[in-house]
Formats: structure tokens, C-alpha cells, sequence
């Protein structure tokens, strides 16, 4: 049951019912992966059609390079280049990326009892970290990031600092950058409010003071990157 289906050797060539065989296991194995990742998470359906389609295809390449874990690998690994054309997603999402991965080359080499158990093991684990919300940061609503634009005439590391200290038990600028030609500056703070219930007086006041430019207030925990 844990041998691999592809035997080497003189009279044990590879048949085309292995092939299928090997690759209808990922696919089974990637879509019940999939079901279980999807369960109370936020993924979208394309990632989650990525997930279960990820073992077959790479189990098809470990397949068609004979076996040949290194030159797999290269070959995934040029495939991959177009990840830099969609959002950088969660260490959560990339994890499964790799756990789909993973499996598809315990597929292509042959050992699908392995693959589908680690599948099927990895996506209980999700699971239950899920369930009972293990390692789980409870957010801080006093806590918040800021982003302020500002026109370039004013001193941006003072210009707030009045309305912070009325609104905020302690503020601290953490990032700047240049935007729009040079023109205007992009300014990041991390604040704890004093009282949350005050956040919309604290935006009116640093509207006025950047000339009504965009403000952002968000949860720490917040991450707009989705895969």
C-alpha cells in the first residue's frame, strides 16, 4: 500500500492506467484538500481551485521528468514566476501552497497512500487550528495604523502631533514615502486611542490640517492581500 506504484526495473515500465491513476489521486486528493482549507476561511474560489488542482499538476511534472526530483523542481520552480504578477496572500495560504506542492511530488513519484495521508492530515490540522482558534491574536480596537496624505508644504514630522496627543495615549511615526511625482507625502502612524468612540472627531481634525487629502484609519490586524 506505501510502495510506490511506479516500479523501476527491467520489465516494470510505467503504464499509462499508473499515470492516470497517480493523477486522478491528486485531483481527488487536492479537492477534498481544498474543501477542508475552505473550512471558515476567507480564501477565494480561485485560490481554492488553485489548491486542488496544484498536486495533479505538479505530480504531471514529476512525472514527465522521469522522477527527477531536481529537474521537477527547476521546472516548477520557473512555472512559479508568475506569482509575481498577483498579490504576496497570508502565510496561511502560502503554507498551503506548499502542503499541495509537497503532495504532488509524493504523487508523481508513485507514493499516493503517502500523499493523500499527508493531504489529508494537513487539512485536519487547519482544521482544528480554525476550530479553536489556537495561537489566535485578539485584535485591539485602541490600536490602529493611520496613513495621512499630505501635501509637500507641510512638516510632516510635526504636523500632527497636536491632534495625537489629544486623541491618542502614544503615537508613533513609522513609515513615510514620496507619492504623486514628489508632490505630496504618504505618512504612516501607529496610535493607541484614548477612546475609540472619538476616531471620527480625531479623521475631521487631521482633514483639516492635510487639506481634506485621504486619510486611512485600520485595525492592526488588518491585510488587504488576498490570494
Amino acid at each position: 500500500m506505501f510502495d510506490s506504484i511506479f516500479q523501476e526495473g527491467e520489465g516494470n515500465a510505467i503504464t499509462t492506467g499508473d499515470i492516470f491513476l497517480a493523477l486522478g489521486v491528486a485531483l481527488l486528493a487536492g479537492i477534498v484538500f481544498a474543501t477542508m482549507c475552505f473550512y471558515k476561511t476567507r480564501s477565494t474560489k480561485s485560490f481554492l481551485m488553485a489548491t486542488a488542482l496544484l498536486p495533479m499538476v505538479v505530480a504531471l511534472v514529476i512525472i514527465l521528468v522521469n522522477g527527477n526530483i531536481g529537474a521537477g523542481v527547476a521546472i516548477a520552480g520557473a512555472f512559479s514566476l508568475v506569482r509575481f504578477r498577483s498579490a504576496p496572500g497570508t502565510a496561511k495560504e502560502i503554507c498551503i501552497i506548499f502542503i499541495s506542492m509537497a503532495a504532488g511530488l509524493a504523487f508523481g513519484m508513485g507514493y499516493l497512500a503517502y500523499g493523500a495521508i499527508f493531504m489529508v492530515g494537513a487539512g485536519a490540522a487547519l482544521m482544528v487550528c480554525e476550530t479553536f482558534k489556537i495561537w489566535e491574536r485578539k485584535p485591539v480596537l485602541k490600536e490602529k495604523n493611520v496613513r495621512i496624505t499630505i501635501p509637500e508644504n507641510l512638516d510632516y514630522p510635526t504636523v500632527f502631533n497636536d491632534i495625537f496627543e489629544k486623541y491618542t495615549e502614544k503615537y508613533e511615526m513609522v513609515k513615510m514615502k514620496t507619492t504623486n511625482m514628489g508632490s505630496m507625502f504618504r505618512v504612516d502612524y501607529h496610535i493607541v486611542m484614548k477612546d475609540v468612540t472619538q476616531e471620527r472627531e480625531m479623521v475631521d481634525e487631521l482633514r483639516m490640517r492635510n487639506g481634506n487629502l485621504e486619510v486611512i484609519v485600520q485595525r492592526t490586524d488588518y491585510t488587504g492581500s488576498e490570494l
